[in-house]
């Protein structure tokens, strides 16, 4: 079963908290972190998370898009984090980032920005939970989603299966509810959707219309 992620950074932030009990039926809340150096935007940080993490039963998907982020991985943990995602550009010790986030006690995500090829996976794919393939160049919402990572999400099922591993996929860019069945049909388990659930007119009903599109993919 595809899993959903709304991308808390499209959502109004002057009353989160609503924002959050709209989204309830999703499976994660995705918490894009951004620290204007690894991306060209300022999100927010573990304080937020900490704040907002009483009011919300999903599994925070924390996506850390920051330089040196092995500094930070405890105070995301503590905050509530469940998955910390870290991408494979923004460290020299893949290996050691991994374990360290397996030791705070969450589940650890790689991700790859569009024209990071998948080789880059090649000695950790046994050790993590999830690859977040992004299909937007990182580091602001609403843009539109590349094509070409279609491929590169196939391919990325095949390296999986064929190795036997119980590693999730999920897609982070541009997913709106005309493409979501083509991106869950190369391969994706987890969608992440921003603007598309946030920014409808019923946010949990553009939820529920995006997993009814996908209900019998497979």
């Amino acid at each position: 079963m595809v899993s959903f992620s709304p991308s808390l950074l499209a959502a109004d932030f002057s009353n989160l908290r609503e924002e959050i009990s709209k989204v309830a039926g999703a499976d994660y809340l995705h918490l894009d972190i951004m620290d204007g150096q690894f991306v060209p935007n300022i999100t927010f940080g573990p304080g937020l998370i900490r704040a907002i993490r009483p009011y919300s039963s999903l599994k925070f998907d924390t996506h850390l898009m920051i330089e040196e982020p092995e500094k930070y991985i405890e105070e995301f943990a503590v905050a509530g984090s469940n998955l910390i995602t870290f991408h494979a550009e923004a460290t020299y010790h893949l290996d050691r980032l991994v374990h360290q986030i397996k030791d705070a006690g969450c589940q650890v995500g790689v991700a790859l920005n569009p024209a990071t090829p998948l080789s880059e996976l090649e000695y950790i794919l046994t050790d993590i939970d999830l690859v977040l393939i992004m299909s937007v160049n990182p580091g602001f919402g609403g843009q539109k989603f590349i094509p070409q990572i279609l491929d590169k999400i196939s391919r990325l099922r095949e390296m999986i299966d064929s190795r036997g591993l119980d590693v999730m996929i999920e897609v982070d860019g541009g997913v709106n509810r005309d493409n979501v069945q083509e991106i869950v049909e190369a391969g994706t388990d987890i969608i992440v959707a921003g603007s598309a659930i946030f920014r409808a007119d019923d946010p949990a009903g553009a939820l529920e219309e995006m997993r009814a599109r996908v209900a019998f993919t497979g």
